[in-house]
């Protein structure tokens, strides 16, 4: 800034721009939230807002899609809470499993979970993680998972993460965060996933 004066004109600036916005946020609302895209972190940026719903002693649900098969500190830390109920179900990737039935299968099951806890007025938040995985592959039928959504309670927030959201998922979101891959160790280096950073 040039001087003390420039920058109050800035910050009354921006008071004023956020008490506008803040005027005008009166809606309370259970949100439908996607975190999708190449990068890093679609996962990470959900348990933090489970680990923050514990915070909160909201009750929280987890689901995970796929890692099912790997041993998570996501799930040895939120697992030890009594208000989450952390369903792990996956058998691992697809390309592990190379069997499209058995994948099919392992997704019933864990919608079936996940089913439950979006439908249940004791959830105020619910993560399904790497749910967009088992929609691209069509394990899950996606106008059903759009009509269990639509049937949430009003003030569940359901938090789906994954590559490759479905446009019609995007669409219906109230919050959606495309994380861009800039660069990655694993594909840019050839450095193995990592305790603590990928699982």
């Amino acid at each position: 800034m040039k001087n003390t004066e420039d920058y109050q004109r800035m910050v009354e600036k921006r008071k004023a721009g956020y008490d506008k916005k803040q005027a005008k946020a009166t809606l309370e609302k259970g949100l439908l939230i996607v975190n999708t895209g190449s990068g890093k972190g679609k996962s990470s940026a959900a348990f933090g807002m489970a680990l923050r719903g514990v915070g909160h002693d909201m009750q929280v649900g987890v689901v995970q899609f796929i890692k099912g098969a790997m041993d998570t500190g996501e799930r040895k830390v939120l697992s030890q809470f009594e208000n989450v109920d952390f369903q792990a179900v996956g058998d691992g990737f697809t390309w592990h499993t190379q069997n499209r039935d058995q994948d099919i299968a392992t997704a019933e099951q864990a919608w079936s979970a996940a089913e439950k806890m979006i439908l249940s007025e004791d959830y105020q938040l619910v993560v399904l993680d790497e749910l967009n995985i088992i929609l691209k592959y069509q394990y899950l039928d996606l106008d059903r998972v759009i009509a269990t959504f639509d049937k949430r309670p009003a003030m569940q927030h359901v938090v789906v993460t994954g590559r490759h959201a479905p446009q019609i998922l995007i669409d219906r979101a109230d919050l959606v965060s495309e994380i861009k891959a800039i660069k990655h160790p694993y594909k840019d280096q050839g450095v193995k996933a990592q305790k603590g950073i990928e699982y």
